[in-house]
């Protein structure tokens, strides 16, 4: 069976508090750069409800001086499973 990549949101939204505490940022500290009025989002990306966006993965990769492979965690899952799922 062939591997295909699935992002594991619960881990990626983990590693993102990692990143933000290791940098000692709040969660206000990202929400200014992000220039959002809320901090909702990036409560939903830590809990792993949902995803950055693509240019928001590659605003953290530059806040945090990481890849945005860095921070997405993946887990490996056969197609079978994808499929029948």
């Amino acid at each position: 069976m062939n591997r295909i990549p699935v992002i594991d949101m619960t881990a990626t939204g983990m590693n993102i508090t990692r990143m933000r505490r290791s940098a000692g940022m709040s969660v206000k500290d990202l929400q200014e750069i992000f220039g959002f009025s809320t901090p909702q989002a990036i409560y939903k990306w830590q809990r792993g409800v949902a995803l950055p966006t693509v240019d928001n993965l590659a605003v953290l990769a530059a806040v945090f001086d990481v890849r945005i492979d860095d921070i997405l965690i993946f887990e490996n899952r056969t197609r079978q499973n994808l499929i029948s799922a």
